[in-house]
């Protein structure tokens, strides 16, 4: 673009010379040469202003969009399902917290009992056996407690490593459906209009551009179809294995059976710290 201004001519003393009264000379001032930084800014521009409008025609009503059914399902199911299994961590959190501070509150209670068998000759062993009971439980507690936080870093990682990951592809798959959607009109309004010298140029851009997004689209959809199948079949197996472990390890701790608990812990390579031996049952030993 060439830019035009008028400058009056000078004497070499900085006044007007009298030969140029009433005479005026122009000097061409031209633009700087168009670099690739600008060029994509203004594609960049382009999109965004193509696509907010896209959005706001679709939010309004106005506009068309294209929609995969079958990947929609899939994609709302997932998004259900991570807010189910989040709601199911923060349960699973809540009773680890409150587990932990029964398990304080047994071993308390059985140092008391155990002072008192000491001071308390005539129910020494009445004394006795309720603080071994509080003590084994507050260990077995602990056994437990690794468990369920086993449980909880797993499905954690879960949801906010593998369904996230594969939740970033969606929403870049979405942006690329709006773009595509974008140019898809922009393309159909052009189609609308008469066809000359003047608009075939842009409507040839304008096809380029809509093959482009539509190839990015199509490419987005598949990479997506592909993650939830390969994610669908490592959420099965990961919640299987770590639902087992839950139900067992709360089954064998509510039963008293320690010796389970503990080969439940074993089964899923989860290292605990455990005092004393292989006791059987805190229950019977009580």
């Amino acid at each position: 673009m060439e830019t035009w201004i008028r400058a009056p001519r000078k004497c070499s003393s900085g006044s007007l010379s009298p030969a140029a009264t009433g005479r005026l000379t122009f000097q061409k001032l031209v633009s700087p040469p168009v670099t690739s930084l600008q060029q994509q800014k203004v594609s960049l521009n382009q999109d965004h202003t193509k696509c907010t409008k896209q959005i706001l025609s679709e939010k309004w009503g106005r506009g068309s969009r294209t929609v995969d059914l079958e990947l929609e399902a899939q994609i709302e199911v997932l998004r259900d399902n991570k807010r189910k299994y989040e709601h199911v961590v923060k349960l699973a959190q809540t009773l680890a917290n409150q587990l932990s501070q029964m398990m304080q509150t047994q071993r308390q209670l059985g140092d008391a009992f155990a002072d008192l068998s000491l001071k308390s000759p005539e129910l020494h062993e009445e004394f006795s056996f309720n603080a071994d009971t509080q003590k084994l439980l507050s260990k077995n507690g602990e056994t437990l407690l690794g468990a369920i936080n086993f449980f909880i870093s797993s499905v954690n990682t879960l949801v906010d490593k593998t369904i996230e990951d594969t939740m970033i592809n969606i929403k870049q798959y979405e942006s690329s459906r709006v773009e595509y959607d974008a140019y898809r009109t922009d393309l159909e309004e052009l189609n609308l209009g008469p066809r000359d010298a003047s608009t075939m140029p842009k409507m040839e851009q304008s096809q380029q551009q809509f093959q482009i997004h539509r190839e990015k689209y199509e490419k987005m959809r598949n990479d997506v179809a592909i993650k939830l199948k390969f994610l669908e079949e490592n959420k099965v197996k990961v919640l299987h294995n770590q639902l087992i472990l839950f139900h067992n390890a709360i089954a064998a701790y509510y039963a008293g059976n320690q010796q389970q608990l503990e080969q439940t812990l074993k089964q899923f390579h989860i290292k605990l710290k455990m005092p004393g031996g292989d006791a059987p049952s805190w229950l019977e030993e009580s």
